[in-house]
């Protein structure tokens, strides 16, 4: 009841004699037809050579056979096509095709070029199109989903026309099959072709061929093919993409192919027109990160090679665009330098942090600690100790400290320590004497670091008249005040030699002159005491250094004095390091192994 008066004002609008629905939607805005089964193929533009004797009955387009369009542009139908390709001429027929190609009306497009074939131009011979004509037909073909299969017979029906098809009709099928990911037809029609383009021209591929080509078998993990077209592409003179790069590098990591990622940059460098390639900015950090970690420092070198192009024309745009590296990516970089011994990543790497903090600010100790690390690797101790004066120079007086002191050789500075040593005293010798020489120039460079790095490096060779009068040089040579770290690398020298009653008194030596000690000291003077197996002794100084220096000991360090304690049978101080290790909340865990290696019964009867 309550919808009486709705029906009531409504039933003049009603109309039960012919009725008929309206719809606001373009492409429903047409007649029904009869359904006919779709065929199973789309059928292809006849030949039109053949059609003088079927003009006067063209073949039915039914809608099934037609692709509906987007449903805010208006469909045209048949007979206006029909009438609207009676109408125009080949140069009117482009334009019309080019106006609705930009409007996406891809099936009028193919619809329109199909029943163009089939009429007759104003003399009433059978129309005849070119190869601009094809590949508008083509793409529309292509962009509509058709089959790589169906479009290469729609060039092979060129070639019976007479048509001889150029390379962006290739292009369009090519760009069908990488779609189709079909990498096995794709290689055959580039080498269909190169064969055609021996005697056209017109039919080589272009750079867009080659692009095509490389994403389809990159896509497939085709990296050999790839690679073999890549080369064909750059000898015949055409441009890498960035497109085609990235890709080249997505699938070079996924398969671990950094090598081949490396010399498909070098041949982009060696052509004129590729070596302006430089890779997207986060592209560029993905490269690098990855380099590092498998420690490729070419592949490093050029990724930050890119980088430098990046930061160079942000600097020249306008307005500018002032792009930097992430100091840490450099710091790895330079670690991945000194690991792989390649100075000219390691020089590239100091040239784009230089160039990223643009003289506004100083590197950070980091950064001269990596630096040090790989030219001391790389065996170049004149450019180390350089570096360390740099170092020196930016944050001697440095307020960051890490407890240890940014210039400790047994942390930071400990790489040039052990290069030093590699060769024994004619190393440590000859760096002595550099420094001596340093010392007297104009204007003088003296660096306790560098001193205190040459007295653990005698130690380290079991030297220790060379360690004790280096120590002695440093008041009387070079007029410097020894520091920790140079009490401390003298301790480790009397150390090594089971001299601990000497180390003991530089120890007391050290804190009669005012001379702060550090955990280093007391683990060095700890080690001392354990070599001597007196493992009473070394907790006395760990007692000292709890109330004297107010330090806790570490796991490391009770480990020690536990293994000493378990084989002198010293169960008294065994007991004692574990009321410490619960006092400091350590969990000290167990040494089978270790213990299995100690009890072990060598037998040298073999009889």
């Amino acid at each position: 009841m309550g919808l009486a008066p709705f029906l009531a004002k409504s039933r003049p609008f009603i109309r039960l004699r012919n009725f008929k629905s309206i719809s606001t939607f373009a492409h429903l805005r047409r007649q029904s037809q009869p359904w006919e089964p779709t065929p199973l193929q789309t059928p292809l533009p006849p030949n039109p050579t053949s059609l003088s004797s079927t003009l006067s009955d063209p073949p039915v387009i039914t809608a099934a056979q037609v692709h509906i369009s987007y449903g805010f542009l208006p469909v045209k139908s048949d007979e206006e096509m029909k009438s609207l390709a009676k109408m125009l001429d080949a140069k009117s027929l482009i334009d019309q095709l080019a106006d609705w190609m930009t409007e996406h009306r891809w099936a009028e497009v193919k619809q329109l070029f199909e029943f163009w074939i089939r009429s007759l131009d104003n003399s009433g011979k059978p129309n005849k199109p070119d190869v601009n004509l094809y590949n508008h037909y083509l793409r529309a073909s292509m962009m509509l989903g058709t089959p790589p299969g169906e479009l290469l017979d729609i060039v092979a029906q060129m070639d019976d026309c007479g048509v001889l098809p150029n390379t962006a009709s290739f292009n369009l099928v090519l760009k069908a099959m990488q779609l189709a990911g079909e990498s096995r037809a794709a290689e055959r029609l580039i080498g269909r072709m190169l064969q055609i383009g021996k005697e056209h021209g017109n039919c080589l591929p272009d750079d867009e061929s080659y692009d095509l080509i490389v994403n389809v078998l990159l896509s497939t993990n085709q990296i050999e093919s790839a690679i073999k077209n890549i080369d064909v592409m750059l000898k015949s003179g055409y441009m890498l993409s960035v497109t085609a790069f990235i890709g080249c590098v997505q699938t070079c990591v996924n398969n671990g192919r950094l090598d081949t990622l490396v010399s498909i940059i070098e041949k982009c460098k060696k052509t004129d027109l590729n070596k302006s390639l430089h890779p997207p900015w986060r592209v560029c950090n993905f490269i690098a990160g990855v380099a590092m970690q498998s420690d490729n420092s070419d592949l490093t070198y050029y990724v930050l090679e890119f980088m430098a192009k990046w930061i160079a024309r942000g600097e020249i745009a306008s307005p500018a665009v002032l792009l930097s590296v992430d100091e840490g990516l450099v710091v790895s970089a330079l670690g991945t330098a000194g690991r792989t011994y390649n100075s000219r990543l390691l020089d590239g790497s100091w040239a784009v942090l230089k160039r990223s903090l643009r003289q506004k600010k100083v590197p950070r100790p980091e950064s001269y600690i990596a630096k040090i690390y790989a030219h001391a690797n790389s065996g170049n101790l004149q450019m180390a100790f350089s570096t360390l004066q740099d170092f020196e120079v930016d944050h001697g007086n440095s307020s960051e400290d890490d407890g240890e002191g940014l210039f400790s050789p047994f942390y930071s500075l400990n790489p040039l320590v052990v290069a030093c040593s590699k060769k024994g005293f004619t190393t440590l010798d000859t760096v002595y004497h550099q420094l001596e020489n340093l010392s007297r120039a104009d204007p003088p460079y003296k660096s306790i670091a560098a001193l205190n790095c040459i007295i653990l490096g005698c130690a380290n060779v079991w030297d220790l008249d060379r360690a004790y009068q280096t120590f002695n040089d440093i008041n009387t040579t070079f007029g410097l005040t020894p520091n920790i770290h140079s009490y401390n690398a003298l301790i480790c020298a009397f150390g090594k030699l089971s001299k601990r009653d000497e180390a003991v008194k530089v120890f007391e030596h050290c804190i009669g002159l005012g001379v702060k000690p550090n955990m280093t000291t007391y683990s060095l003077l700890i080690d001392a005491h354990l070599t001597t197996r007196d493992p009473k002794a070394a907790l006395a100084v760990i007692d000292d250094m709890q109330i004297g220096a107010g330090c806790e000991p570490s796991k490391e360090m009770l480990k020690k004095v536990r293994r000493r304690c378990i084989r002198e049978m010293d169960y008294q101080s065994d007991e004692k390091v574990e009321s410490l290790a619960r006092q400091f909340k350590i969990r000290m865990g167990t040494e089978v192994r270790r213990d299995l290696l100690f009890n072990l019964h060598y037998i040298t009867d073999y009889s």
